[in-house]
């Protein structure tokens, strides 16, 4: 029977070339990494293969979590950029929600100033999201 450590040598091969046929985001790279660093450890003594099962477990866990942190790029809070365009649907009261027109469709949406109102078919900027609300400013005021 082949040494463990042929074995986790294998497994981590394996993993690896799964990764290029197979792409998982690098858990299964890591993973194989893992193996490699636990054929090194059973090869300078670690001999209970439960304890390096053990260690390839955690070790593949933090290289997928630490992987995910710094390869994946940072997402944004919101899909809507700065200063976007849209149109008044209905009138907006002062403080209060009415419907804009953004990218082709319906959304409520109030003025980030509380004592302005909008009147109907007004362009209107789009500063910011707060769920479902488009938070709007006149195009007037900030030109």
């Amino acid at each position: 029977m082949p040494s463990y450590t042929v074995i986790w040598l294998i497994a981590g091969a394996v993993l690896c070339l799964m990764e290029l046929f197979l792409p998982s985001a690098f858990v299964e790279f890591m993973m194989g990494i893992s193996a490699f660093v636990v054929a090194l450890l059973s090869r300078l003594g670690l001999g209970n293969l439960w304890l390096q099962v053990v260690v390839w477990l955690l070790l593949s866990t933090v290289l997928v979590v630490v992987a995910r942190r710094f390869l994946q790029p940072p997402r944004r809070k919101s899909k809507i950029q700065d200063a976007v365009i849209a149109e008044t649907l209905t009138e907006i009261p002062a403080g209060k929600t009415g419907r804009v027109l953004y990218e082709g469709n319906s959304w409520q949406a109030r003025c980030d100033d509380e004592k302005l109102s909008l009147v109907p078919d007004q362009r209107v900027y789009v500063v910011r999201r707060e769920g479902t609300t488009l938070i709007v400013m006149p195009d007037n005021l900030l030109h």
